[in-house]
C-alpha cells in the first residue's frame, strides 16, 4: 500500500503544478484581454479626436480658394490700372 501512495504522490504533485500553471496562464490572458480592450477604447477616442480635428480644419481649404479669387481680382485691378494709365 505504501508503494502505491508514493507513486500517486508524483501524480498529485504533477496535477497541482499543472493547475498552478493553468491558473497563471488564465490570469495572464485575462490581463492581456483587459489591456487590449483599454487600447481599443483609447484608439476609438483617438480616431474621434482626429475626425473632429479634420472637421475643424476643413474651412482652411476655403482660404486657398479665397486667396485664388483675391489674386485674380488684384491681377485684374493691376491690368485695369495699367490700361487707365496708358490711356491718359
Amino acid at each position: 500500500m505504501g508503494v502505491s501512495m508514493v507513486s500517486l504522490t508524483g501524480w498529485y504533485v504533477g496535477y497541482v503544478i499543472a493547475l498552478v500553471v493553468l491558473v497563471v496562464v488564465v490570469v495572464l490572458v485575462g490581463i492581456i484581454l483587459g489591456l487590449a480592450r483599454r487600447i481599443g477604447v483609447q484608439a476609438l477616442a483617438v480616431v474621434e479626436a482626429l475626425d473632429q480635428g479634420r472637421i475643424n480644419t476643413l474651412p482652411l481649404w476655403d482660404v486657398d480658394k479665397i486667396n485664388g479669387g483675391v489674386r485674380s481680382i488684384v491681377a485684374s485691378a493691376e491690368e485695369a490700372r495699367g490700361a487707365l494709365e496708358g490711356a491718359q
